[in-house]
């Protein structure tokens, strides 16, 4: 593949330490339902993949990574050259061969069922869907339950997949098969493991 001179740019200054500080705050978000956690690592990615997604894809992505990136993203050829040099990611077409999925617009991402899920002997054999939202203050909070969260904890972030309350409790009733969750904020990050249950939902 020949790349354009922007797909060697806006990659980590530090990659070693950058890509140890953000894998820790991704694990200390998993770990910690529905928590906010800082993500000082940065990049600066070409459009429409922002700083935290290109982040979160170099800590995570390498050669034997499958990724599936939304139809926004894969309509750019200078996101999918940027992805590709600065981690090495194999990129699919087919939304359930994913390890990975980059999404840019929550709204319109496909349902969580179709992303691969696992199965009963390899339940890691799952997609993980990371999501750029705005923020951690939308109109409609959650309230999680389940390991990591002491009794409940709210969570609002600013967008959610279509019919989220639905999707999510066919994903939890597959524990321990099922998707996992990552939201990517403006220098922040916050997770929804497939083990975190969604007891109530409000405005």
């Amino acid at each position: 593949m020949a790349f354009d001179n922007q797909a060697f740019e806006g990659g980590f200054t530090d990659a070693v330490y950058d890509a140890q500080t953000c894998f820790r705050a991704l694990m200390d978000a998993l770990a910690n339902p529905g928590t906010i956690q800082p993500l000082t690592a940065e990049t600066q990615p070409p459009l429409p993949l922002t700083p935290e997604l290109g982040a979160i894809a170099q800590a995570l992505f390498d050669h034997d990574t499958k990724v599936w990136l939304d139809s926004r993203l894969a309509a750019s050829s200078a996101v999918r050259e940027w992805l590709a040099f600065q981690t090495g990611f194999e990129l699919v077409s087919e939304v359930g061969e994913a390890n990975f999925a980059l999404v840019s617009d929550v709204t319109h991402m496909p349902p969580l069922d179709v992303f691969a899920k696992g199965t009963s002997e390899y339940p890691d054999r799952s997609a993980t869907i990371v999501m750029a939202v705005e923020g951690f203050e939308g109109a409609q909070t959650l309230q999680l339950q389940g390991p990591g969260i002491e009794h409940v904890r709210d969570f609002a972030p600013s967008a959610l997949p279509v019919r989220f309350n639905e999707q999510w409790a066919a994903n939890a009733a597959l524990f321990p098969r099922g998707v996992d969750l990552v939201f990517a904020a403006p220098k922040t990050v916050a997770a929804l493991p497939r083990s975190t249950k969604l007891i109530k939902n409000g405005n």
